[in-house]
């Protein structure tokens, strides 16, 4: 598919106008679609509270710092219930983006725009907006994302719902630094819909398992990473006291 960005179906051919808080300028972007009149989209971006001394953070889960060229991830779409039209929130995988100005990303968007959750697949490569594929998603959908990098600028992209039986791929280019990786849960309004808990497992960097290099957790609107255990952990509300993996020794630079 062609780069030219898209929005999902729910807002295409409307003039609908999310509001993202003011604190997150970075963190929208509008788009104009054929056809359409102006509406605006929002976007998943860097984690402008990076070395800020706080509680609650732009992003949830778990990021690392170090020289990545690959990760890979699974998680499990929760059963979300909106509780109000500003609710936005996705759950992704990417490179980037915790004390850089670029990520590369992909994920699944859940809006309540509509008034009930509506899943849309997309990647992004920020700063541009995000790229929404159409193929369906539910609530319950097992999906694994990756984004890899050549070293050169060259990222591919892949998302699969291995529920549904789908997978899309794209390779963009973009000059990135590959300075950190994550697994992550995000809203750009900063309004989270209501869920119980959202499953992450089989997260690798370049090949090795996430806990080897001693990511950091992160707490977002609420909602808290529990304990990294082999590549896996849980965002729920309040969450588990989280704790970092210790390795012996970590790599001061990954070649994949």
């Amino acid at each position: 598919m062609g780069t030219r960005p898209r929005l999902p179906r729910q807002f295409r051919g409307t003039n609908r106008t999310r509001s993202a808080a003011a604190c997150l300028l970075l963190a929208a972007a509008v788009v104009t679609p054929l056809g359409a009149g102006t509406s605006t989209a929002s976007a998943f971006g860097p984690n402008t509270s990076h070395g800020a001394q706080i509680k609650d953070s732009v992003w949830g889960g778990y990021v690392a710092q170090g020289s990545f060229g690959r990760i890979t991830g699974s998680w499990v779409e929760p059963h979300a219930t909106c509780t109000s039209a500003n609710d936005l929130f996705a759950p992704w995988v990417g490179i980037d983006g915790y004390g850089s100005q670029t990520v590369e990303q992909t994920g699944v968007q859940t809006d309540c725009s509509s008034g009930s959750p509506r899943l849309s697949a997309w990647y992004e490569m920020y700063p541009a907006e995000p790229v929404y594929w159409d193929d369906p998603v539910f609530e319950g959908d097992s999906m694994t994302g990756s984004v890899v990098s050549d070293g050169g600028g060259s990222y591919t992209l892949t998302l699969t719902d291995n529920t549904r039986g789908w997978t899309e791929h794209t390779t963009q280019y973009l000059g990135a630094q590959n300075v950190s990786a994550e697994a992550i849960i995000e809203s750009p309004t900063q309004s989270y819909p209501s869920f119980d808990r959202l499953d992450f497992s089989g997260i690798t960097i370049d090949g090795q398992v996430f806990d080897a290099f001693n990511p950091q957790p992160l707490t977002s609107g609420g909602y808290s990473p529990g304990p990294l255990q082999n590549g896996a952990f849980s965002m729920s509300p309040g969450g588990s006291s989280p704790h970092r993996s210790h390795p012996a020794s970590r790599p001061s630079t990954v070649r994949y």
